[in-house]
This record gives C-alpha cells, structure tokens and sequence, in this order.
C-alpha cells in the first residue's frame, strides 16, 4: 500500500464511516440504491471528459488528479480555470446528491482535490465548491488550513487502515448506516450484537448444525 496512490474517494468514504471505507477498497464490494443511483445519475454528464469554454473561464471534465508525495489520486467531476493577471487559478467542483451534510467527509474530497491541483499547476486553489442536487446550488468550501490539516491527516489515517489489509469492526448508527449502501452487506446490528464477525459467523455454523 505504501507504493500505492489513494483513491479520493476513499477520503471521503473513511470519514463517512472507516468500515466502509475497507469494504469497498478493501474487500471490493459495492451496492447501489437510491441514493447511490441519484449520485450517479448526478454525475453522469461530468463523468464525460470534456473542454468547455464560457464567459472567460475554461471548464474540464473528469479531470485526471495526482499528488504522488501526498499519496492520493483520482478524478475531478469539474475543474473550472479562472483567468485572472497573472494566469489560469484551478477551482475544483464536486458534485453530490442530496443536501449539505454536517460531517466534513466531502469538504475533506475537495480539498483533496485542491491539493492535487496545486501540486499539479503549481498554483493556489484557495477555494472550491461542492454542487448539492437538491438544492441546485453551489456551498463554496474554503480551503483554510484548518481544512488542509484535516485533510492530510485523513489521508494519513485511510492510508494506514488500508494498509492492515483489514476491515474494522461494525457499529451501529442508524443515521449513518440506514442511508448507506452497503448496510445488507455491512450487517452493523447483526455485527455490532456479536462482538466481531468470527463469532457471528461461528454463530451461523451453530445454527446450521
């Protein structure tokens, strides 16, 4: 793993929930419903690369990120470039479904990008925005050093979950788990009851029996 760049993704997933993070980058898996298939519907045009230019700003598409000496990697949903005197400033937006959300998990995939755009251009991206399909409209994120030092140490924390080759243990949170994907793969109260997994499923072998 220490050769390995992370997904951006996977930032976003481990502050989300670090279980869910490991069982999709971890063991590979994936469901979809509802709310996964309103994100991809949401992404399906900056899913498509592209070059636009409009009213003085060039705007791309699935726009390949990487920052090898941070370790992180991955696709931009819309990079628009902002000519101003002395060039072209970067200004990453993330598109995302639903409505704004408390936790800081897809302000921390943003800035992710902005760091990958500066180590790429090498310019200042002070700040980027993150597109809500609910509310049509855009929450401009800052990107302080207090979000950048967020961010770096998600990084450094995905990296090393990743690393163990290990899923974390289930517990429950119904706000978290019941809007999550994963939650018949993930089986959080049934895991959360057991303790771990090896005696869940040594339970299982039990019954059978």
């Amino acid at each position: 793993m220490d050769d390995e760049l992370i997904p951006l993704s996977a930032l976003q997933h481990y502050l989300y929930c670090p279980r869910q993070c490991a069982l999709i980058h971890v063991e590979r898996l994936w469901a979809e419903n509802r709310q996964t298939a309103e994100g991809r519907i949401l992404h399906d045009r900056a899913d498509q690369p592209q070059v636009e230019h409009r009213h003085g700003v060039r705007t791309v598409t699935a726009m390949p990120l990487a920052a090898p000496e941070l370790g992180i990697a991955g696709i931009a949903d819309v990079v628009e470039f902002h000519v101003d005197g002395s060039g072209e400033t970067p200004y990453p937006v993330e598109y995302k479904r639903g409505r704004p959300k408390a936790h800081h998990a897809d302000r921390v995939q943003l800035c992710a990008q902005g760091l990958c755009l500066e180590a790429m251009f090498g310019r200042a991206v002070p700040e980027g925005a993150l597109f809500y399909g609910t509310t049509r409209r855009r929450l401009v994120v800052p990107l302080n050093e207090e979000m950048r030092d967020l961010t770096r140490e998600t990084i450094r924390a995905t990296r090393a979950m990743l690393a163990t080759g290990r899923t974390p243990l289930a517990t429950y949170d119904a706000k978290r788990c019941d809007a999550c994907s994963l939650l018949d793969l993930c089986q959080p109260r049934l895991l959360a009851r057991s303790g771990t997994i090896q005696s869940w499923l040594e339970q299982q072998i039990f019954d059978e029996d």
